[in-house]
């Protein structure tokens, strides 16, 4: 067997490119330094990382495995098969494709498979937690199709399924969506499925947010329910930054022209290796304790939060994130990103359903809880997390910006990003 050639190392890169090099060192810096709670976000592992920095990078492989319009792809297709082959096993999938660049280039996929431009799409309202390929007017799933948009209802905060129903009657969708970037609470694809199948509908589920909870076995699936799944392989599953498909054998032919080469040309071969380590790790046992950990960590942020005066959206959490209105405490999802940040603290402002404020504002903001489960902490470190978080929000003048930051160090040092590995002495 060759010695795997990984290209550069860091001091001949440091060497070419200072510029870069001391890119790559600071956001290495910032991982380490800061508590990373953006509900997106993640730690993949440094075997993933090692497939990404391959000699795969240098393949072209437009096509699918056996079915390449280039040659020397025989090496190639077994990284992909392998992928897809964990895929299926993960999660009780007919078909799988790995081959979509993003979230958004699976969504497109998927659309592209069952959609003509003009037709009628059913999806959540971005202001109430969907996402902006659902049929934000900004979006192409907004210019190029008929979008109808539901919500939740105003009293709950729950996902409107009356809503839902009465609109699909009305408007006979060619396809239903459902899934977001900012549902805390989970969603029930059984009644999905019969409204789809009511008005003669595909029902897509974007997964992207929790997929990760799914291939834990801490939440439900919609792979039984859902005619298509996309999601996203670098949120709490842990992957590569890239995109996914899994659907029923039926429309596995239909998916797969989409992906390539309706949307796209060739593939990362290199982050379909890294995707296939990925699942590998999924599938562990120690996969299923940090799912739930996951979970549990949200919901105790999520507490303790509410204990600081910040008024969880829907009643609390299910899953990994967890949406706080700050109304009561006077402060900006703006304002209270910026100090969070000045102070170590890494989240994002996000408007809540029926926000006054606009989106640049908002009157919320988004936790997750992945990237510090990562790193081992646990239930008493999110109090403390909460706490400083609370302090940072009423830090008016930021007088307490170096109190707050200070607790940040000492969470981080106790439960470091990337930790060195030890050396002999």
């Amino acid at each position: 067997m060759s010695t795997p050639y990984w290209g550069p190392d860091f001091d001949a890169l440091a060497a070419f490119d200072p510029d870069i090099a001391s890119v790559v060192t600071d956001e290495l810096d910032r991982l380490r330094s800061g508590l990373q709670l953006i509900a997106s976000e993640n730690f993949t592992s440094p075997a993933v990382l090692a497939a990404l920095g391959s000699t795969l990078s240098n393949k072209y492989a437009e096509g699918y495995p056996g079915r390449r319009y280039y040659g020397g792809c025989e090496v190639v297709d077994r990284a992909e098969e392998i992928g897809i082959a964990r895929g299926k096993e993960l999660f009780g999938a007919e078909h799988v494709n790995l081959q979509p660049h993003s979230g958004a280039s699976a969504n497109l996929a998927a659309y592209g498979a069952f959609m003509q431009p003009g037709d009628t799409l059913l999806g959540m309202a971005l202001p109430h937690g969907g996402h902006l390929t659902h049929g934000t007017k900004v979006s192409f799933s907004g210019k190029w199709f008929n979008a109808v948009q539901y919500g939740v209802a105003e009293k709950t905060e729950h996902i409107d399924y009356d809503q839902v129903r009465d609109l699909a009657r009305e408007h006979r969708p060619k396809m239903i969506v459902c899934g977001g970037s900012a549902i805390p609470r989970l969603i029930d694809f059984a009644v999905f499925r019969e409204i789809a199948d009511e008005v003669g509908a595909i029902l897509m589920v974007d997964a992207a947010h929790f997929i990760g909870l799914v291939a834990g076995k801490a939440i439900p699936s919609p792979v039984p329910y859902a005619d298509v799944v996309t999601f996203t392989t670098h949120k709490v599953l842990r992957g590569p930054r890239g995109g996914a498909i899994v659907c029923k054998a039926e429309h596995a032919k239909a998916i797969d022209k989409a992906a390539f080469p309706m949307m796209q040309g060739g593939p990362l071969m290199h982050a379909i290796a890294a995707k296939a380590v990925n699942l590998k790790e999924c599938l562990q046992p120690e996969y299923q304790t940090y799912a739930r950990q996951v979970i549990t960590n949200a919901q105790a942020l999520t507490e303790g939060l509410a204990a600081e005066g910040l008024r969880p959206v829907a009643g609390g959490t299910d899953t990994h994130l967890a949406l706080l209105d700050l109304r009561e405490t006077g402060v900006t999802g703006k304002d209270a990103e910026a100090r969070c940040d000045a102070a170590g603290i890494v989240l994002n402002k996000n408007a809540i359903p029926y926000d006054p404020q606009p989106a640049s504002i908002a009157s919320g903001i988004r936790v997750g809880s992945p990237a510090v489960t990562t790193q081992g902490m646990t239930e008493s470190d999110m109090k403390s997390i909460a706490s400083l978080i609370g302090t940072a929000i009423r830090d008016e003048d930021g007088s307490r910006t170096a109190e707050v930051a200070a607790g940040v160090r000492e969470l981080v040092g106790a439960h470091p990003a990337y930790p060195e590995p030890a050396r002999a002495v």
